[in-house]
């Protein structure tokens, strides 16, 4: 059974800037391409870290000269700062990244615990190799029905039971897969239904699924 990876939905052409990139020329870069981010990498091509347009923004609130005290915050804009920083000391580390042979599901998870929209794709040696979004992780779950229903019996019922699965009827609805009819053993339904939601696409799997024996252990969790 084939999962896809983030090499499979990740944008190839990903646009980054140089450790020594000024500061002027990462705003334009932001600008041009119409992005809110971009890997920073080193001469080698390793990702280094990541400077967002917040970064840009970023600046040390003025002090009161008075009292010490905060002033109250102002909006910084790109015009008030002297644009002798580069990527290196604006940008923050360490980057957060994904390999581009992990599965999308740990892409998804690495943005959800870190409040991020895209990550970084690194290849074996840390190069940068693309930049998945969340949007692009979404398109692993725009399958057809037809296509899961396929897997479901190629790979799942066929290919991985090795057993006779004729009574076995797969329906698939905007995702929700549904398994019915009888297996001669019980734990080989509970097989077929943990293989199915691990199927790329796969929303939600409803068992109706009758068995003639039960070979699992009393009490045994399924």
């Amino acid at each position: 059974m084939h999962h896809l990876t983030v090499k499979d939905v990740m944008t190839h052409k990903v646009i980054s800037v140089g450790e020594n990139t000024g500061f002027k020329d990462i705003a334009q870069t932001l600008l041009t391409h119409t992005v809110s981010a971009l890997p920073v990498v080193d001469d080698d091509g390793h990702v280094v870290g990541i400077v967002s347009e917040a970064d840009l923004l970023r600046g040390k609130e003025p002090q009161d000269t008075l009292s010490g005290e905060p002033t109250p915050p102002k909006r910084q804009t790109c015009a008030n700062r002297t644009g002798g920083e580069v990527a290196r000391e604006l940008m923050r580390v360490p980057a957060i990244t994904i390999s581009k042979d992990a599965p999308v599901a740990d892409a998804g998870r690495l943005m959800r615990e870190n409040d991020v929209k895209r990550l970084p794709v690194i290849d074996g040696q840390g190069r940068l190799a693309g930049i998945v979004s969340r949007c692009d992780l979404l398109r692993a779950f725009i399958r057809s029905d037809h296509d899961i229903e396929r897997e479901v019996r190629l790979d799942v019922l066929t290919r991985s039971l090795w057993m006779d699965t004729s009574l076995v009827q797969v329906t698939v609805k905007d995702g929700v897969v549904t398994l019915s009819g009888r297996m001669t053993l019980r734990g080989d339904t509970r097989i077929a239904l943990d293989m199915t939601r691990q199927i790329d696409g796969v929303i939600d799997v409803i068992d109706e699924l009758a068995w003639d024996r039960d070979n699992t252990r009393t009490g045994e969790r399924l």
